[in-house]
């Protein structure tokens, strides 16, 4: 496909994410967005964004110049107003708004449902929203889908917090309704090719995976791939209104965008043909393979995620217990140093062992004799080496899972756990300092993880403090052993600041 596609909805789930797809595959791409701010930390070099607002139809008219294709991802489910009004508003203006400039295809993301049944709210604005594409230029390609599996999606989300937060869960009779899930990539694959079909009319693809499966089918399967038991006690008499104000409580979701989600849930969303199939190569995978595939893109991404960024970029301070993202549950926290960045990562690499934990100890030997009684590796595995390491190497009751000298040492547990942990190092340098960064990560596995991670969290507060302060004075001794420029003044430990 060749010319200038305009993405709207970028700073959102499904948008952020087919973004990154489209800037992969060498796309010329421009965003609109009210806030262009927001978008920067996104978009690649070649990527343009500019500022307008489908509720502003002026704003519109540059946006479109000289673009071939249009994605319309935009909707107004969170407004506290009449947001199927609102829709339509929007749907129209940016539809008159492509025509007028002539580009040849609009892409739109709706939601599966039979318009022959009382829709949702949310469903018939959906689908409503479609209509007025259609009603306003020639060449619109709407895919309705139903729940999308994928870390960070609303649904998932939601199924993630009900599962993991609740041993027994009183369900509405909404957890039974079908529906036919499709994980976020076979979303995008759908997105991507809509770009390559040849030229046509207006067209409506039902897309969704193989399996015709309930809510509660699906936290079965997602609690299982966690190794959790949970029981489900339907149950007749839940509102759609109590059921928000239930989710809200349980569950990152808010009450209005709860009720909206909830009222959406009566209504079965199953494909009820196979004209997508016919037309495009992909494949969707099954539920089973969705919500592995959720979780094991959750750990990549996780893995590959400065999280001294998302903390830092609100300038308050860390809540409580950690920060949450995702499942896990983050305690981060750093020290400057006027040291070189080899000279910071020294204690690090020497770290366990005959070395010790550079703070308490006897707390550390007290937590691994715990875990031999409990049939754990317990302490007593020591290290390999006791100045180099690699990745795969044992150090205590830790693995090593990556290492790159001077810059990161971060280590699994493999202690017995209600859950996974992770304890990293890092070092980033400065102008006349270098920063040691320490965080420690835990999954939890359940409501047991999450009363094990708050249980331990003041002495966490007090080791890994003593511990950073103690690596910072290990760094600052091979300074003075091995005197190098001198370099200002460092600050003492601080927390990072958190962005929630």
């Amino acid at each position: 496909m060749e010319g200038l596609i305009l993405l709207t909805g970028a700073t959102g789930y499904i948008g952020g994410r087919l973004l990154t797809r489209l800037q992969r595959d060498g796309l010329a791409v421009r965003c609109l967005s009210r806030r262009p701010d927001a978008l920067s930390h996104l978009v690649a070099a070649s990527t343009e964004v500019v500022q307008g607002d489908v509720f502003d139809p002026q704003s519109l008219t540059g946006a479109f110049q000289g673009v071939h294709t249009a994605y319309y991802l935009v909707h107004s489910m969170g407004a506290d107003f009449d947001f199927e009004e609102q829709d339509r508003i929007a749907a129209a203006n940016f539809a008159k708004a492509a025509t007028e400039a002539r580009v040849q295809r609009i892409i739109f993301l709706g939601g599966l449902g039979n318009p022959d049944e009382r829709l949702s709210k949310h469903l018939r604005s959906r689908q409503e929203t479609g209509d007025i594409l259609r009603a306003h230029h020639s060449q619109v390609i709407e895919f309705r889908a139903s729940i999308v599996i994928g870390s960070g999606s609303l649904s998932f989300e939601m199924i993630r917090a009900l599962v993991e937060r609740l041993p027994i869960m009183i369900c509405p009779r909404w957890v039974q309704v079908k529906a036919q899930p499709i994980a976020i990539e076979d979303l995008l694959e759908y997105l991507r090719a809509a770009l390559d079909l040849p030229a046509t009319t207006s067209q409506v693809y039902e897309i969704g995976g193989p399996d015709h499966v309930s809510y509660g089918q699906i936290m079965h399967e997602y609690a299982s791939q966690r190794g959790l038991s949970r029981w489900m006690i339907p149950v007749p008499f839940l509102t759609p209104y109590l059921s928000s104000l239930w989710l809200g409580l349980v569950t990152p979701l808010y009450a209005r965008v709860g009720r909206k989600l909830v009222e959406s849930l009566r209504n079965p969303t199953l494909v009820s043909n196979n004209l997508a199939r016919s037309v495009f190569s992909v494949r969707p995978r099954s539920v089973r393979d969705a919500i592995a595939r959720a979780l094991l893109n959750e750990d990549r991404e996780f893995a590959e995620t400065r999280w001294s960024d998302a903390l830092s970029s609100a300038g308050r301070n860390q809540a409580w217990g950690g920060d949450r993202f995702g499942s896990r549950l983050v305690d981060s926290r750093t020290v400057e140093v006027a040291v070189s960045p080899e000279q910071a990562f020294t204690p690090i690499r020497r770290i366990g062992g005959r070395t010790g934990w550079y703070y308490g100890n006897w707390l550390w030997s007290l937590r691994g004799f715990l875990d031999l009684i409990v049939g754990g590796v317990g302490v007593r595995r020591g290290r390999r080496s006791p100045d180099t390491l690699r990745v795969g190497d044992a150090l205590d009751f830790w693995r090593v899972e990556a290492y790159e000298p001077p810059r990161r040492l971060r280590l699994r547990a493999e202690m017995k756990l209600p859950g996974r942990a992770w304890l990293e190092f890092e070092i980033v340098p400065g102008e006349h300092v270098s920063t040691i960064r320490q965080t420690a990560i835990f999954d939890p596995c359940g409501v047991g993880g999450l009363l094990y991670w708050y249980g331990i969290y003041p002495l966490h507060q007090f080791v890994f403090a003593g511990m950073l302060r103690n690596l910072a004075r290990a760094a600052n001794q091979l300074r003075d052993d091995h005197p190098v420029a001198p370099v200002g003044n460092v600050d003492p430990i601080h927390k990072l600041p958190s962005s929630t």
